[in-house]
């Protein structure tokens, strides 16, 4: 769906609405974009619960990309602190489709460490929860074959737009509660987004995520709970030109 300037307030109460009941926050989907051999795409997101994404891909042929990810996430509130690292790696299959469109088809893995202190002011620390996660996914990239150029301030904005949907299935390891083995869960969850991209200068775009987090399996930890939003910059460097 195209970008529209009045669902940007709704976005950005996406994750004051999700909570962060889960030790699962997921990182970005990463949609490079990718056109033709040599080409790479580098990105740099967060969002309003300060979960951070680092992302990077390569073309190694026409049609063979691979791409990595390393995101964070580090608070300490008063009712609780939290401690999330994690790291991705994947690899799939990128053509370009008529009218400029472009189609992406990744697969991966990833791992993790997730921890949270959750205490009040009179009680102190009331609970500690501390695991490892794993992670396998598959991703599905798809830009729109529309493009739009709005002229705002003097200038124009190149927008396009495109939706991505990821399927990964979670799992934490060694999980200890207060200090204590405790049963370790699993989860599938189904993660579909759009995204906006605004060319500010050169190849440098401003890119908004927005989109849902589904959870198929319930689970007391380990649940969608956390939102899919972010927005940041991407640099795509070496494509075909009218692809992005």
């Amino acid at each position: 769906m195209p970008f529209s300037p009045r669902a940007l307030p709704v976005a950005l109460l996406l994750p004051l609405l999700a909570g962060c009941s889960s030790l699962y926050f997921p990182p970005p989907p990463q949609v490079p974009l990718l056109t033709q051999k040599g080409e790479w795409s580098a990105g740099l997101h967060t969002n309003l619960s300060q979960n951070t994404a680092v992302q990077g891909a390569y073309a190694v042929s026409d049609h063979l990309g691979v791409m990595g990810s390393a995101s964070f996430l580090h608070t300490n509130k008063t009712k609780k602190a939290e401690d999330h690292d994690f790291g991705e790696l994947g690899l799939g299959y990128f053509t370009r489709l008529p009218d400029h469109r472009v189609l992406e088809v990744y697969g991966g893995f990833g791992l993790g460490h997730t921890k949270r202190v959750e205490r009040t002011p009179t009680e102190g620390v009331t609970r500690t929860l501390e695991a490892g996660l794993n992670k396998y996914f598959v991703q599905v990239n798809y830009t729109s074959k529309d493009k739009k150029t709005y002229h705002v301030l003097g200038r124009d904005w190149p927008v396009s737009y495109g939706t991505a949907l990821r399927a990964s299935y979670v799992t934490l390891t060694d999980f200890r509660l207060n200090g204590q083995p405790a049963a370790n869960e699993d989860n599938i969850f189904l993660e579909p987004i759009t995204y906006t991209r605004i060319t500010l200068l050169g190849p440098v775009d401003a890119q908004f995520i927005s989109g849902s987090n589904f959870g198929l399996k319930h689970r007391k930890f380990l649940k969608a709970a956390n939102s899919v939003f972010q927005f940041g910059l991407v640099v795509n460097v070496g494509g075909q030109s009218g692809g992005k």
